[in-house]
């Protein structure tokens, strides 16, 4: 009879205690009722990343509320480079918030970081003076890439790489100082680089302010277009 009432006495006791932590979670899993966000950032503001955060948060409970699937939501956000969210007592989510860094344009509606990955900026406004680049689908890396690459052989020309374009069909475009543009097309990218950069040297370079566009995509010369004329002249090697 003992063992039977210490039995049941110890079951009262567990379903107390369940009960009594249901009751605490109920309790505890009250609605959102403030967010906080922090960070430090150079292109969005508090403002905007309250408004973006808002309907990720809605309608979620503090305790039961999917962290890491909060934290997808919010990577969303395009400007966005990575999310931390803590709970933070009683009632409030804490974001943390790294913002993305632009290093360039991408197809007019984007910007690429760092790495090469494009992301929305709209509605805040892209920053001013990135370079302006171009091409299909996916191709973002590989022409960011390039720019490296290119960069530094047109500042040893003290020219400025302000646009690059990979069209569709695998030629190269781009334009120097937001002016002349230059067709270095799909081969021989060293043999025609290497061409451009002699005939810079040797005449072009005091005609830049002529110079519409020049086209790399001969085998013995380069083809100018100057501006008010239609017809090319080859500069002969």
């Amino acid at each position: 009879m003992k063992r039977r009432q210490a039995w049941l006495g110890g079951l009262m006791l567990g379903l107390l205690l369940v009960a009594g932590g249901q009751a605490l979670w109920l309790w505890l899993d009250r609605p959102i009722e403030r967010v906080s966000i922090r960070g430090d950032w150079d292109y969005v503001d508090a403002d905007y990343l309250r408004t973006q955060l808002a309907p990720v948060v809605e309608d979620s409970q503090w305790l039961s509320a999917d962290l890491g699937a909060l934290r997808q939501r919010a990577l969303r956000i395009g400007w966005l480079n990575e999310v931390r969210i803590t709970r933070e007592w009683p009632n409030a989510l804490v974001f943390e918030l790294v913002e993305q860094t632009p290093v360039a344009r991408w197809n007019d509606d984007f910007l690429l970081n760092a790495e090469g990955e494009a992301f929305a900026f709209a509605p805040m406004e892209a920053p001013k003076g990135l370079p302006d680049m171009a091409g299909p689908s996916g191709s973002s890396k590989e022409v960011l890439d390039y720019y490296h690459q290119l960069t530094p052989h047109f500042a040893g020309l003290d020219l400025r790489l302000t646009q690059l374009r990979l069209e569709p069909r695998g030629a190269w475009r781009l334009q120097l100082n937001d002016s002349t543009w230059v067709m270095l097309g799909r081969r021989q990218h060293q043999v025609r680089l290497a061409r451009l950069n002699a005939s810079w040297q040797r005449e072009l370079s005091r005609l830049s302010e002529r110079i519409r566009y020049i086209d790399l995509r001969y085998p013995n010369g380069v083809a100018v277009a100057w501006h008010g004329e239609s017809e090319f002249d080859v500069q002969k090697e």
